[in-house]
């Protein structure tokens, strides 16, 4: 019986920490801005270019496009993952480096181009970015991102599964729900 009533608990915990959101819907919605798709992503935090940066870059535009509920721009940046992940260019790493890389490479692109071809239908872009999410993330701690990410966890999604992405900001702006609960999240992990 403590082990139901604990469950219920914490469910219940998670459930008014993810749905309590400080300020007005609109200041919410003025802090989420896009940022159109093939810009780089410039953060204070730039460290130095890894081989990898143009797809942390696409990827992070992808994340932002989502958190605003833009399925067009998301699209667009899938587009733009899809092409960075085709047109990588292995031949400067090394064997253990590049087997990691075409391991994560097939199952992410066709992540991405699932996102690109479904502008219209936001709900399937997001299914496909969590997995796209843990791709990137394996990319991330196997070349490092060249600037400090946040590894940021909402555990509600997927009916309280939960799932996690990749941020250039500590600020949650949550992808998989936009702005229906912009800040349901917290920071897991900085990846440097």
């Amino acid at each position: 019986m403590k082990k139901i009533f604990f469950a219920i608990a914490i469910g219940s915990i998670s459930f008014i920490a993810c749905n309590s959101q400080t300020g007005d819907k609109s200041s919410a919605d003025n802090s989420a801005t896009a940022t159109p798709p093939g810009s780089a992503i410039s953060t204070q935090n730039n460290q130095s270019a890894t081989p990898i940066s143009a797809i942390v870059n696409d990827y992070l535009e992808l994340k932002n496009a989502l958190a605003n509920d833009n399925g067009k721009n998301a699209a667009d940046a899938g587009k733009a993952l899809a092409d960075a992940f085709k047109n990588f260019d292995q031949e400067a790493l090394s064997a253990d480096k590049k087997k990691t890389f075409q391991d994560i490479q097939d199952d992410a692109h066709e992540h991405a181009e699932h996102i690109s071809m479904n502008g219209d239908n936001i709900a399937h872009q997001r299914e496909h970015f969590e997995m796209l999410s843990k791709d990137v993330n394996d990319l991330v701690k196997t070349f490092g991102a060249g600037q400090t990410l946040y590894k940021e966890f909402c555990p509600m999604y997927n009916n309280n599964k939960g799932a996690y992405w990749l941020s250039e900001t500590k600020e949650i702006k949550n992808p998989y729900y936009g702005k229906d609960m912009a800040t349901c999240g917290e920071v897991q992990e900085t990846l440097q």
